[in-house]
């Protein structure tokens, strides 16, 4: 019997989540792919590097030593948790002891803890727009209400005082963003951060999440954090991990660093969702944050050639406009002036069937703007070789010149 049509009782919450658009890009791009065509995949947010060989062979050490079969602690090893405040100590000049360290199974997890620990429904979050996928289903999860503040191409996709200002209500709970952003690549200044901060201050309830997992791929310097400023430091919850930095993505680990109350409640929520993470991941991700550095640095300049390389290519394409990402390995042009073209076939009406039809014509993978509160833009991915990104952005011009 076929049950496609059968409404089954699934809860609420979970009919008013929508599907993460990277991962159903991927999906789609696979099929494609297994009919027998090179796709080349510029939609998922994954380092193309192997994850670098110390971290490696500390997991093999951690296995031949027998660390492979014994429950975690819910927030973390005590060494781990004293590892990640020495790197935000030495890094970021920030003081945070183990206590207020919770390690996650990523910094998706971490952020969903942080969330489900703040926010009671129908408070609401205000996530500066372009954001990642993830930030409103998670708000929506938590039963509060996101609050889109937009930066748009004109201000690097940067949201400014007077918008957060204006946004602000007696139900605002936090303030959600990412720097260097996903999907953006902008970056706040910690000049641009501290106006943002000025604001904040004013109102003494209002929380500020700090997405920073892009922390190691700033093409600007000093990487510049929201909990720098003393007058809101002690309302701020930094997100950060190992997936993007140290290309850790399979091994799901990320970290909050809060006021020591909120990494309690985080850990009391985690302790009845996942317990601790893989004992195994956690040593690795000790080799990363205390050892050597070099194949990160690397990794960020690869990251800054394939930039320069991109947008260049991208600039020679009429119709499309691109800010300058200072971080992170994206780049998201708005692509605005194709919609309402054809190719005869197929009519270019948004994001969505842009992104649709380079993928079924130049096969090539992207992801929508929309997906990211910005249907104008699409993000393109540069985690990928030199010679996969020359490629892809000759088919993209060969399939928009079709376009008419």
């Amino acid at each position: 019997m076929s049950t496609e049509n059968i409404n089954y009782p699934v809860a609420e919450r979970l009919q008013a989540l929508s599907e993460s658009a990277t991962i159903a890009m991927a999906v789609k791009a696979r099929e494609l792919q297994d009919q027998g065509h090179h796709v080349i995949k510029l939609n998922l947010g994954e380092p193309d590097f192997p994850t670098p060989e110390n971290v490696q062979k500390a997991a093999i050490k951690a296995i031949e030593d027998g660390k492979h079969f014994s429950y975690s602690p819910v927030p973390g090893y005590p060494e781990l948790r004293q590892g990640i405040a020495d790197k935000l100590k030495k890094d970021n000049s920030l003081d945070y002891k183990p206590e207020d360290i919770v390690v996650s199974t990523g910094a998706k997890q971490s952020i969903a803890n942080v969330l489900l620990s703040l926010v009671n429904p129908g408070e609401e979050v205000i996530i500066f727009t372009p954001y990642w996928v993830t930030y409103i289903e998670q708000v929506k999860l938590a039963g509060g209400k996101a609050v889109l503040v937009e930066g748009g191409i004109e201000n690097d996709f940067k949201v400014t005082p007077e918008q957060l200002k204006a946004a602000i209500t007696d139900k605002t709970k936090a303030i959600m963003f990412s720097s260097p952003c996903n999907p953006t690549g902008s970056v706040f200044t910690k000049e641009e951060l501290g106006a943002l901060a000025e604001v904040i201050k004013a109102h003494k309830n209002i929380f500020v999440i700090s997405d920073e997992i892009y922390e190691y791929i700033n093409f600007g310097g000093q990487h510049a954090s929201m909990a720098e400023f003393a007058d809101i430091k002690d309302r701020v919850v930094i997100i950060n991990g190992f997936s993007k930095g140290f290309a850790m993505t399979g091994w799901r680990v990320g970290y909050i660093a809060a006021p020591t109350w909120i990494a309690k409640a985080c850990n009391k929520l985690q302790g009845q969702f996942t317990s601790g993470t893989c004992s195994i991941a956690q040593r690795a991700a000790l080799a990363a944050i205390t050892g050597d550095r070099a194949a990160t640095d690397q990794m960020a300049e690869a990251y800054l050639r394939r930039r320069n390389l991109v947008k260049g290519l991208l600039d020679e394409i009429d119709g499309i406009k691109t800010n300058e990402p200072k971080g992170a390995f994206y780049i998201f042009p708005d692509i605005s002036a194709f919609f309402g073209k054809s190719n005869g076939e197929t009519t270019i009406n948004n994001s969505y069937d842009f992104a649709m039809y380079l993928l079924q014509d130049a096969h090539v993978s992207v992801v929508d703007g929309g997906a990211f509160g910005a249907p104008n833009c699409i993000r393109i991915s540069f985690a990928a070789s030199d010679e996969e990104l020359k490629e892809a952005i000759v088919r993209i011009k060969n399939s928009l010149e079709k376009l008419k």
